[in-house]
């Protein structure tokens, strides 16, 4: 079993898919599999020695995770190592990688090594890594692959964004309780350590109860609990519920963690003690404040050497993972300073983001120096240079007008949508580059489709298909589509004629 802090890289030896050789040597090994692939072979089962080791619920929660509390959450791109390395400082006792999408990660050997083996880290223990995925096999291959580098497989249940949509994983799989149970149930028959979820709750307490014991008695040891519904997101995120949270924590029997409405420490506290849960974790509070678990409110600039110190020392973090962070922490001062908002966009390498940072810090002291009547007013809780509490900001009144209680919900999405001034922002921006666009759903043009693909067809198609499927046609039935400028037939009877006109060679 895994516990406390691994061994460095080259002592790990990583779970056995099968029994040939793609799949028993390293896979983070350029020697590995030439396709960074399994061979496909039967996955093992556990030995009984394996499955005597491996801790389960409180135990697990326990001994592995040493009764970890304070907990950062899964992020995609931005709970990296050096991210990871920097909350640990600040009190985080517990950090789980971002999420990792397991068909590519079983697939492709560099996108293993870019997202787990080079983020491995002595100081980075325990960590819990996080796999999205709607296949058992898949998952538990991509989760074989990775257990030896961590202390435990999380299954995201709970990303809500229009990707997880399109790709049919996380919160969407939420309605599929025979396909997760299936999935629980073989990760935790076939890893030799801990599966874990994370999930969102349903609007009702009482189902969202029986979800999670579903999850416990397929196998999960540990459940992360987001107390918002799959539609509270974007504008419509709203307040977390911790009587859903409240409820899962007494009808279980493993550790639960809370997440959602966590601001500073006396909310990770409150909502311990009003929940009962074994720990919280944070997201976004802890990306605006590091410092959150300490119950400190640092200046920005502090956090920002101190991460960048992080990312020099020990992991060469993307330049796109560091620039986001600053982006986050600076957000304020940069609303002030636009003019180094564009410097650090600009940014093409590391010192030059270090050279914003100084010019922020130096306008930042300037400005302390001066006289209270003379400071930027921003309304914040602190000075705009603090690392400050993350506010969710409120839906906006898709009336336009003051005094107007807002519609919520999807229907007030759906009636802004259909005014031309109620755009979104970035059809206003785009409004703005193109003031001829039109964005009116009711005004755009109404094509018609494609015959056989769906695809708009073309205006003057003969066929009344698209150029895709006019030209296959239009190929195989030696014909001509003036509209789409084919001219299968015309080309053909040049042919029959010219050889027709060619004149016999006398012998």
């Amino acid at each position: 079993m895994n516990s406390g802090v691994g061994p460095p890289p080259s002592q790990f030896v990583v779970g056995t898919l099968c029994d040939n050789q793609c799949c028993s040597t390293d896979p983070f090994s350029r020697n590995a599999s030439p396709t960074g692939q399994c061979c496909g072979a039967e996955l093992r089962a556990l030995s009984s020695l394996e499955a005597m080791e491996k801790l389960q619920g409180f135990e697990f929660w326990r001994k592995t995770l040493r009764a970890a509390r304070f907990v950062l959450a899964p992020m995609v791109d931005q709970s990296e190592l050096a991210w990871r390395l920097l909350s640990r400082r600040h009190g985080a006792e517990l950090c789980y990688t971002p999420m990792l999408h397991a068909q590519v990660f079983v697939r492709d050997a560099n996108y293993r090594r870019e997202n787990l083996h080079n983020e491995v880290s002595p100081e980075d223990r325990p960590l819990i890594t996080q796999f999205c995925a709607n296949d058992p096999e898949v998952f538990v291959k991509a989760a074989l692959l990775a257990q030896d580098y961590c202390d435990a497989i999380d299954l995201n249940l709970g990303c809500p964004q229009m990707i997880a949509k399109r790709g049919h994983y996380g919160v969407f799989l939420q309605d599929e309780w025979d396909l997760l149970e299936r999935m629980i149930k073989l990760a935790n028959e076939k890893l030799s350590v801990p599966v874990t979820c994370k999930i969102r709750v349903f609007p009702e307490v009482e189902k969202t109860v029986k979800y999670a014991k579903m999850l416990e008695n397929a196998g999960c040891q540990l459940l992360t609990v987001h107390g918002r519904t799959k539609d509270q997101k974007g504008a419509l995120t709203g307040v977390a519920s911790w009587d859903h949270i409240k409820a899962v924590r007494e009808a279980v029997n493993i550790p639960v963690f809370a997440n959602g409405n966590i601001q500073h420490l006396s909310d990770v506290q409150r909502c311990m003690e009003e929940t009962g849960v074994q720990g919280i974790m944070s997201a976004e509070g802890n990306l605006h404040n590091p410092a959150l678990f300490e119950g400190r409110n640092p200046p920005v600039w502090e956090m920002v050497e101190e991460y960048l110190e992080v990312v020099k020392k020990h992991t060469p973090s993307t330049l796109s993972y560091v620039r986001a962070h600053l982006f986050k922490l600076w957000h304020h001062t940069l609303q002030i300073h636009q003019d180094l908002r564009d410097d650090l966009a600009k940014a093409k390498n590391l010192a030059g983001i270090e050279e914003v940072n100084t010019q922020l810090k130096q306008r930042c002291q300037e400005e302390i120096d001066k006289d209270e009547s003379e400071r930027h007013h921003t309304g914040l809780p602190f000075p705009h240079w603090i690392c400050q509490p993350y506010v969710r900001p409120a839906p906006k009144d898709p009336s336009g007008e003051n005094g107007v209680k807002a519609v919520s919900g999807k229907r007030a999405l759906e009636d802004s949508d259909s005014s031309n001034d109620s755009l979104s922002k970035n059809k206003q921006k785009k409004k703005v580059r193109n003031p001829q666009k039109n964005f009116c759903p009711e005004l755009k043009p109404k094509y018609i489709k494609c015959e056989q693909c769906g695809n708009p067809k073309g205006n003057k198609c003969v066929f009344n298909l698209c150029r895709g499927c006019c030209k296959k046609k239009a190929y195989k039935e030696v014909a001509d589509c003036p509209g789409h400028g084919l001219r299968f037939k015309t080309k053909a009877l040049k042919q029959t004629l010219a050889v027709q006109t060619e004149t016999p060679i006398s012998s």
